[in-house]
Formats: structure tokens, C-alpha cells, sequence
């Protein structure tokens, strides 16, 4: 009995101490667990001799999903979403220069057009040809710029909450972000970090006190860097957005989006649905702007019906 006891107890209490005495290795180990649940590996690849990281999951065998993450994102934007994914298809995620565990250099340009190359320059390296390409945000924007700088590279086109085009109304984010002296993205500090989460999810789940050091280390250290980076999208998204470029798509499109996102506006949708055609939009009533966190079940539904239906 008092083996079983054991048996039962010491994860608990393993657990326990580490929240405790390392929460940051507690992260680390929840990392781990949500990628083998996904069943996803870390590898790298040297790009022009830059070193990117990604995350390789499912069958090379099978249909090819290229995620993109957005702003202050990384590649394990997507492990919550994987293990719908991976049994189907083979998924690949990387982190884009800027940000996660590629180069962080803030000498490099950040605009769409400089990482939409980029990222064709990882997919030829990795001779990933025609894959379905699926991105969130600001990796919705370099998607859909990828579409139109390469549109026999693509076997079709997934648009999560992507930036890049302007909607009718203006969301919290440009409406905060106008005056060009307060970006809302960044944390001031680790007290600030449940503001913006409030402001990226729809119900934004408990952060323990205790993991937020090391959950937004990144975040806080780079502060400065991702700062710049925003600005040069902000702008370019003010001056410059896609609606006018949107009949170039020729891939098959699916809009995804979350009815309360506060930093991309759903009005967004009926101008890209307008715009791509024969494009397919739907809306998640539930969640704001990061529906593969926030509900990745019904996400990868709508994606793999979408995809089943391109078969």
C-alpha cells in the first residue's frame, strides 16, 4: 500500500516542487508534453545562414500544412492545435526571424514583403512543394502576401484572423495604436500581462502567478525589438493593406476568424470573402484572435473539412 502511495503521490508532488522551486522548467516540461501530445519534434535547418527552428509532425507521406504564427508568436502557437492535425497530415511550424528561437536581429526588415521571401527561401530548403499554407495574424498577412508573390508555390490558402486588409471598422488594437506613441502588444511589465491577454482572448485562461516570469521572459527581453518590428507593420498595414490585390488570389481560400477579436476586426471577413474568389469564410462566435489556441478542436474541423473537400 504505501508503494502505491508513492506511485500515486510523487508526480503530484514532483510537480508541486517544481511550480514551486523551478517554475521555469515547469514550463518547459508543459512545452514538452504539448508537443509529444501532438506529436511534434523540434529541428533546424540553416537558411542563408540564418538558423531556423521548427517544430515536424505527422506523416511526410501526407498532405503538407505550412503554419505561420503572428506577432510576439512562435512556432508552438500550434502545438495545441497539432494532435488534430498530425494523425492527417504532415505539419511543419516554424519560428520566423524575429521571433521564438530564430535570429532576433533588429537590423533585419520585418515588412511582409521581406518575410514572405524569407519564408519561401525555408520552404525551398526544406523542399516542401505546394503546401497547404495556413497562417495567424501577421502570419495571415505573409500567407496571403505568399499567395500573390507565389501563386503556383501553394496547394491553398488558410486565413486565421489574418492581418493585411482593412475591414469596415476599426479594431481596439488600430484604435489604441493611432496616436503612434502607445503600442498595445507589448508588456510594460508582468503586471501588464494580463491586460494583454485580455485583449488577445476572447476568456482568457488563469497564468499562475509564479510561471508568468518565465512565460513572458521572452516577451519582456525582447521588448524593445518586438516594439520595432510592430511599428513596421502597423504602418505598413495602415498605408499599404491588400484589398485591392485580393482578386490575384488563385488558391483556394478558407477565412477563418473569431467574431470578438479585438485586434483584427471580423469585419475583415466579408471584404476578403468579396475579394477571393470562391474563397470560403467562417466565424467562431467564441473566441478572439487566436482560434487555434483558443479552440483548436473546432479549428482543425473546419480546416480538415475544408482541405477534405479540395481531395
Amino acid at each position: 500500500m504505501k508503494i502505491l502511495l508513492v506511485l500515486i503521490f510523487a508526480p503530484l508532488i514532483a510537480l508541486i516542487l517544481l511550480y514551486f522551486l523551478f517554475p521555469g522548467r515547469l514550463v518547459a516540461f508543459g512545452r514538452w508534453l504539448l508537443r509529444r501530445r501532438g506529436g511534434l519534434t523540434l529541428r533546424r535547418i540553416t537558411v542563408d545562414g540564418r538558423a531556423w527552428p521548427y517544430l515536424e509532425g505527422g506523416d511526410p507521406e501526407k498532405p503538407l500544412l505550412l503554419l505561420v504564427h503572428g506577432f510576439a508568436g512562435d512556432k508552438d502557437n500550434w502545438s495545441m492545435i497539432a494532435p488534430y492535425l498530425t494523425r492527417d497530415y504532415h505539419v511543419i511550424a516554424p519560428d520566423l526571424p524575429g521571433f521564438g528561437e530564430n535570429e532576433r536581429n533588429p537590423q533585419l526588415a520585418y515588412d511582409i514583403a521581406a518575410q514572405t521571401a524569407r519564408l519561401k527561401g525555408f520552404a525551398d530548403a526544406l523542399g516542401l512543394q505546394s503546401p497547404h499554407l495556413c497562417g495567424n495574424s501577421m502570419g495571415g498577412w505573409i500567407a496571403l502576401r505568399y499567395a500573390l508573390d507565389y501563386p503556383d508555390a501553394l496547394a491553398s490558402l488558410i486565413l486565421l484572423n489574418n492581418a493585411g486588409v482593412k475591414g469596415a471598422n476599426d479594431s481596439d488594437l488600430e484604435i489604441q495604436a493611432a496616436s503612434e506613441d502607445y503600442n498595445p502588444l507589448v508588456l510594460a511589465n508582468l503586471e501588464d500581462a494580463d491586460r494583454l491577454l485580455a485583449m488577445v482572448t476572447h476568456k482568457p485562461p488563469f497564468i499562475p502567478a509564479r510561471l508568468k516570469p518565465a512565460l513572458y521572459a521572452d516577451a519582456l527581453k525582447y521588448r524593445d525589438q518586438l516594439d520595432g518590428v510592430f511599428w513596421v507593420i502597423a504602418t505598413e498595414a495602415r498605408d499599404h493593406p491588400l484589398n485591392d490585390r485580393l482578386g490575384e488570389v488563385r488558391a483556394p481560400t478558407l477565412i477563418l476568424w473569431g467574431r470578438h477579436d479585438r485586434l483584427i476586426d471580423v469585419s475583415c471577413v466579408p471584404v476578403l470573402e468579396a475579394g477571393i474568389a470562391g474563397s470560403r469564410a467562417h466565424i467562431l462566435e467564441h473566441v478572439g484572435h487566436v482560434p487555434m489556441v483558443e479552440d483548436p478542436k473546432s479549428t482543425a474541423r473546419i480546416i480538415r473539412d475544408f482541405l477534405e473537400a479540395l481531395s
